[in-house]
């Protein structure tokens, strides 16, 4: 575990991260979860501003991945590339927050670095 960062700056990184999970209830709220927490906690913390951006910019990669996904539904591969896409973001969403909750930077793959 990193000892640099304080608990509370590592549980606000994991925050960001889990707070995708509001597109479960919320239309776009992966998106949003991530955006609202990057905006106000930003400021407070180069780690959690890091860890925001991240979560933000893989946020907005999977709804892209997503949409495409959704037009290939009339060719019938779009139902696979859907699960798939689901299962790559549930399990990179949850190593992502347990590393930014041990206090280590995460790079999520394949994502387009939209907010810099």
């Amino acid at each position: 575990m990193n000892q640099q960062y304080g608990k509370e700056e590592r549980m606000w990184a994991m925050i960001v991260h889990l707070s995708a999970l509001v597109g479960f209830i919320i239309p776009l709220g992966n998106v949003l979860g991530p955006l609202i927490i990057w905006l106000i906690k930003k400021d407070t913390s180069p780690f959690i501003n890091t860890h925001g951006k991240e979560a933000l910019n893989f946020s907005i990669t999977v709804t892209i991945y997503a949409a495409i996904s959704y037009l290939l539904l009339i060719v019938f591969i779009g139902a696979l590339l859907l699960i798939a896409l689901f299962l790559f973001w549930a399990i990179f969403l949850i190593m992502a927050a347990v590393k930014a909750n041990e206090g280590n930077d995460f790079r999520y793959p394949l994502t387009f670095r939209f907010v810099k």
